[in-house]
């Protein structure tokens, strides 16, 4: 009997690892099927699927290791974030999956309703919410839809040495914004910014682009931040959320 690891475990979802493989137990299956779909039309490299018994989802483990984490500096090289960009470029390119993403006025509705409850429970500080939601507003503008992966945290992209394995983790995927896919990649690790842009290509400009991006990164942050705290995680951790927001200032 392979010894048995908990990768991550909360009320909607587990992950455990056996071996090489990951076992993925969701309680929504919608996200399952979106993840088994996005997986078989992404350009990408990504897990191999060994058996689907919902709930459970069984994957291959990956080669190498995660790009980097929130809260802790990359190891990675230069060429392997550029890597990343260039995979994520890959993926953009790509044919626009069937289903939907998040519209405009949903993504500003959810954000109204996350400061609210930030301020209301005493979680983060009125100003540094408020300061946050207005630059926030840059990324709540038109945008042409690509194929994005929608939680492209750097956990979720595996390397060996300068290569890029595979990308995991696309329960999130649809059709949305390319710079909101960057500015995840790149959530916390603003220094790597200017390689994944190198890597992606010369379409996005950092003149113009940048404000979106952090945008993004101060509007994500702002969204997670709940669920973090009811699902058992801190994101008042060093170099994770409130210090992205924290930075803004």
């Amino acid at each position: 009997m392979e010894e048995i690891e908990v990768v991550v475990a909360h009320s909607e979802r587990a992950t455990l690892r056996v071996g090489d493989m990951f076992l993925k137990i969701d309680a929504d299956q919608t996200r399952t099927d979106v993840e088994v779909e996005a997986m078989a039309l992404a350009p990408v490299p990504t897990p191999e699927i060994l058996w689907r018994k919902p709930p459970v989802l069984a994957l291959a483990a990956l080669p190498g290791t995660a790009l980097g984490r929130l809260g802790q500096p990359s190891s990675a090289s230069s060429a392997a974030w550029a890597a990343a960009g260039a995979a994520t470029r890959m993926l953009h390119d790509a044919p626009l999956p069937p289903w939907p993403g998040r519209s405009l006025d949903e993504i500003a509705a959810r954000l109204d309703g996350e400061c609210e409850w930030l301020v209301t429970n005493g979680v983060l500080p009125a100003d540094l919410v408020t300061r946050n939601r207005r630059l926030a507003e840059a990324a709540l503008r038109p945008w042409t839809a690509v194929f994005t992966h929608g939680d492209l945290q750097v956990a979720h992209v595996f390397v060996d040495g300068d290569e890029i394995t595979g990308v995991i983790d696309w329960s999130e995927a649809g059709q949305g914004d390319a710079l909101y896919d960057l500015a995840i990649l790149t959530l916390g690790h603003e220094e790597h910014l200017g390689d994944v842009v190198a890597g992606y290509g010369t379409d996005v400009d950092l003149d113009l682009d940048l404000d979106v991006i952090r945008a993004w990164w101060s509007l994500r942050s702002l969204l997670a931040i709940r669920w973090l705290v009811e699902h058992g995680f801190d994101p008042s951790s060093p170099g994770c959320e409130v210090d992205v927001l924290r930075s803004r200032l």
